[in-house]
């Protein structure tokens, strides 16, 4: 069908009821009707399936959508014969279908109902969906999000490399590719690999004018994410996290918070998957909790925040994602937390992959590196990266981030970068940035002692500063070059062209850093007290004491000891909170739903009777979270494990000896409560001798030391032993 004989604005109208087409909507259509190849780059919420969907609603014969992700094709198909009075008018073709629904859409076809069959590129390759196609009329094909094409792209899927060639063995018809977040270098490779580099090419501007972006440091995240949902109450929003497992964690983290939120990841099963994104599209959630697995497609046009709980692992990722914000240009608030040992975790991962996987993904993680570090726009930055100018005085959305309303203070650091430099060299390039600054802190370590490091010239030359502010140098100076990660012997640094420059005194440029900023975390933990655990000074003593006999007799019966039933500061908190259900059960402190329905009811009851017999008027607020307790020390170990700060400037700010502090933090796992000192555990640690370990603590029917010791004293001295013991205790038992 040639455009020239269709009236676009008409049959915009009549299927979608707009007036009027948006951008490059209306040529794109007429080029791909006039039988040509075309590439559309056009930002989320630009309107890019309008772009295949009305051309197929109006020509004769089906078009083909090649999509990647089952959900996002369930969701478009639901779209589609929504604008239709007609059944069938679009349908999926993919393994979820069985045999007789695999017939109703070949019927459907042949008949000339189905306009759109949307399918995954694995489905594509199967014979007899090819035989089929090849004796039907295709009107053209659809290739939805083609940076999956792309060896750079975020995604990659092999059968997208090889979907010239099928397209090719089904039809000699036109194809139009689309996406929403392609660099020049990803554009030109998925031309390339389609066949299109004579395509008519589209490309709107990146610019999202109304979204806001910012990046906080990864501190009480937990808690400040829940006041800013709290602060945006009844508003959509979706937490992107980078794993299954802290998706689930921190859904239900939401949920007891009074947050109406639902998990979403590929290990969930098919209909909890479409039942969880239904109910976001619906309105009865308000936050999607997810990995990248969520929202390719999804056309909810309300979402006013997107949080990054994790740094992703590109930016064309983290673009697709904050994308999904604001797409009706309202309110849409991009917010990413971000721990440069996020970005460690993501490198070693990086060093288990082939080598030409690697360098592009440490190149994609620099960018991402350079994007969070930036004092720049990052409005000015992400643009930039793909392609485009902007002035961050007069652009539109000019004061639309953290940088632009609260600009960083910036600093000359040549001298540091230099002390830098000159350590990296004289180390003879074979230390990683923690032992590095170990030295220049004047700190001994078992890395220092073993190279009898604190014999350099460097040893404590920079301990005045701060760790952070040296860590903060050593990171800045990867991200402009001075420095470079050898990755394949985890995060060794060496020294660039550009570094060995400055050395020799030929590189006069200034090195400006931006320094951290200083957050309030005093004043967000006032602010956020509705998700803090209440004091346990109005425990009832006498329930407590009847909690425990019955956690007695429910143990004995499971055949479990009794801290596995529910742990003492639990039992605490049932004293306070009086839960007379399993569901409020499950949310007092350090219990779960899980153990909520398998231990609760007994408790429920138990509770449930004592509130009658002593005519107890129970308080309603069942939002319990962060632990707190009387002994200072102790709360001030649990904020410091929070905040991840070293152990040793732990014991430091307490005036205690590394002995008193394990004395501390052994009482804490032991009375019931989780620290996390993962973090201490993954850069002080060889991870093969944590495995072991835990496994043997795991099968162990002791915990005393002389046992530990004997197992483990070759390799570990005692205080060694001793912390792996507080994170046995504290991941297993709490």
């Amino acid at each position: 069908m040639e455009s020239k004989n269709v009236d676009l604005p008409k049959e915009l109208l009549k299927y979608f009821g707009f007036s009027k087409f948006k951008g490059y909507q209306q040529e794109i259509i007429k080029n791909l009707l006039d039988g040509e190849d075309v590439f559309v780059l056009m930002p989320t919420g630009g309107g890019k399936s309008l772009c295949y969907q009305l051309p197929a609603l109006i020509s004769e014969g089906t078009a083909i959508v090649v999509s990647p992700l089952i959900a996002l094709m369930k969701n478009q198909v639901d779209a589609v014969n929504g604008l239709s009075s007609d059944i069938g008018v679009a349908h999926v073709l993919n393994s979820s279908l069985n045999k007789t629904q695999t017939k109703q859409v070949f019927d459907d076809i042949r008949a000339g109902r189905t306009k759109l069959l949307y399918v995954a590129p694995e489905s594509l390759i199967k014979e007899e969906y090819l035989e089929f196609l090849r004796e039907v009329k295709i009107s053209f094909v659809a290739i939805d999000e083609a940076h999956c094409i792309s060896e750079w792209g975020h995604d990659f899927r092999p059968e997208y490399r090889n979907l010239k060639h099928i397209i090719d063995k089904i039809a000699d018809v036109p194809v139009i590719a689309l996406t929403a977040t392609a660099t020049p270098k990803v554009q030109d490779d998925i031309q390339k690999t389609l066949g299109m580099t004579n395509a008519i090419f589209y490309k709107e501007s990146f610019n999202r004018p109304n979204l806001f972006y910012e990046v906080r440091p990864k501190v009480n995240i937990d808690r400040e994410i829940v006041k800013f949902i709290n602060g945006h109450k009844g508003k959509s929003g979706i937490v992107y996290c980078l794993s299954r497992r802290k998706v689930e964690e921190f859904a239900q983290l939401l949920q007891v918070n009074g947050v109406n939120a639902l998990p979403y990841h590929a290990g969930l099963d098919q209909k909890t998957r479409v039942m969880n994104q239904d109910k976001f599209l619906m309105e009865e959630a308000d936050v999607i909790v997810a990995t990248i697995a969520f929202g390719m497609g999804i056309d909810k046009p309300d979402v006013r925040f997107v949080i990054h709980y994790d740094i992703p692992k590109s930016l064309e990722s983290y673009y697709q994602e904050t994308g999904r914000a604001g797409r009706d240009g309202g309110e849409g608030i991009c917010l990413a937390f971000y721990d440069p040992k996020d970005i460690e975790k993501l490198e070693k991962f990086l060093a288990q992959k082939p080598v030409s996987e690697r360098e592009i993904g440490l190149q994609l993680l620099n960018e991402v590196v350079g994007y969070v570090e930036t004092s720049m726009s990052r409005r000015q930055y992400i643009l930039y990266y793909f392609g485009e100018q902007f002035d961050p005085e007069t652009g539109d959305g000019a004061k639309m981030c953290d940088n632009s309303i609260n600009p960083p203070v910036l600093k000359d650091a040549t001298k540091e970068l230099k002390i830098v430099l000159g350590l990296v060299k004289d180390l003879e390039e074979k230390f990683r940035t923690k032992d590095l600054i170990s030295v220049i802190m004047g700190k001994e370590n078992s890395v220092t002692k073993s190279y009898k490091l604190e014999n350099s010239k460097h040893f404590g030359i920079g301990k005045t500063e701060s760790e952070n502010f040296w860590k903060s140098i050593v990171r800045q100076a990867t991200v402009q070059n001075y420095i470079e990660k050898d990755i394949e012997t985890y995060g060794i640094l060496k020294v660039t062209e550009k570094g060995l420059k400055v050395i020799a005194g030929k590189d006069k440029e200034p090195f400006i850093i931006a320094e951290d900023r200083q957050y309030d975390l005093a004043q967000t933990k006032a602010d956020s007290d509705q998700i803090q655990v209440q004091q346990n000074s109005g425990m009832d003593e006498k329930l407590f004491a009847q909690l425990k006999e019955l956690r007695k007799k429910v143990a004995k019966k499971q055949g479990v000891p009794p801290y596995t039933v529910f742990m003492d500061p639990s039992l605490e908190d049932m004293t306070v909170q009086y839960p007379i259900s399993i569901e409020e059960i499950g949310k007092t402190y350090g219990v779960g739903e899980g153990k909520a329905k398998k231990f609760g009811k007994d408790f429920a009851d138990f509770i449930k009777k004592y509130v009658e017999e002593n005519e107890i008027e129970r308080t309603q607020d069942m939002v319990v979270k962060q632990v707190a307790n009387k002994s200072s020390h102790k709360v001030f170990i649990i904020q410091s494990t929070d905040k991840k700060i070293d152990l040793e400037d732990i014991a430091k700010a307490k005036n205690l000896s590394m002995d008193d502090l394990l004395k501390e933090m052994e009482r804490i796992v032991y009375q019931g409560t989780k620290l996390n000192i993962d973090y201490y555990v993954d850069e002080n640690f060889d991870e093969d001798v944590v495995e072991e370990f835990m496994e043997f603590m795991g099968g162990s029917e002791s915990d005393s030391m002389k046992v530990l010791l004997g197992e483990f004293g070759d390799d570990l001295s005692d205080e060694e032993v001793r912390m792996l013991r507080i994170k046995f205790i504290s991941d297993v038992a709490n």
